[in-house]
């Protein structure tokens, strides 16, 4: 893959998601070559339902990005564009798979209607964040889905924690039930899942998992101080934020 095909790519994580960009980079140059892709096209299909009032706009930006899934998963040659481009070049079928499933997760977005249930939500969090890093772990060469299903709902509900008072603004409403005690147990949940993820990281990309550095600290404060969540106060220290991340790319420890 040419260098400027995943420095595009990278320059859209840079500007969508600085986490992630932070944590590609701190991977090795050949493996940000796979990994920028995978997390541009995420950028991408999560920005598609905020980017109009219009849902039937929103719908067909969605439906776009499944076109692209479908021609990855058959093997067709991939419609020319700035992401999926190099993304054709590094996702497999499993990958494409779970992309896909991560794509119709985002249709929720585009709507205000609540979460139909505790297991709708779940289901979210499995199929975007866990999709998305099974996507990335499996284009890396190891892969565990189960793993990556737990590892992704914490990732998944860290970063969801941290859009509750950008999602309220918008009039969603992004919790079945919004009360302190409720909130807390849904990041204990969380954690618990991430331990159990751990105990599996060997089946995970070391690569890819880097992008778990910040997910930690993110919900033990959502599960010690739960009122942090809707006032926007969920962070990492900056000193903190550089140990875990380094830890993660050197030891694989997140």
């Amino acid at each position: 893959m040419s260098a400027p095909s995943w420095h595009a790519c990278a320059a859209i994580v840079e500007r969508g998601d600085p986490p992630r960009f932070r944590a590609a980079m701190a991977a090795p140059a050949e493996v940000r070559a796979v990994l920028f892709p995978i997390y541009a096209a995420n950028v991408e299909i999560s920005r598609a339902p905020w980017v109009t009032q219009e849902p039937m706009i929103a719908e067909m930006r969605l439906q776009w990005w499944r076109d692209v899934m479908e021609e990855i998963v058959e093997g067709r040659e991939v419609r020319r564009h700035e992401v999926a481009t190099p993304l054709a070049a590094v996702l497999s079928k499993a990958g494409a798979e779970a992309l896909d499933q991560l794509i119709a997760a985002r249709r929720w977005d585009i709507y205000k209607d609540a979460f139909e249930d505790e297991a709708a939500f779940m289901a979210y969090l499995e199929d975007t964040a866990g999709g998305l890093l099974f996507a990335a772990c499996d284009a890396l060469g190891t892969a565990d889905r189960l793993a990556a299903k737990d590892a992704g709902y914490a990732a998944g509900l860290a970063g969801f924690f941290q859009a509750i008072p950008a999602l309220e603004a918008a009039k969603r409403v992004p919790l079945l039930d919004g009360r302190n005690d409720a909130i807390a147990a849904l990041a204990h949940g969380a954690l618990s899942r991430l331990k159990s993820a751990r105990k599996s990281r060997a089946k995970l990309a070391k690569e890819a998992c880097i992008s778990l550095w910040h997910v930690e600290p993110i919900l033990r404060q959502a599960a010690h101080d739960p009122s942090a969540v809707g006032e926007g106060r969920l962070e990492v220290p900056a000193f903190k934020s550089s140990l875990r991340l380094s830890k993660a790319a050197l030891l694989g420890r997140w």
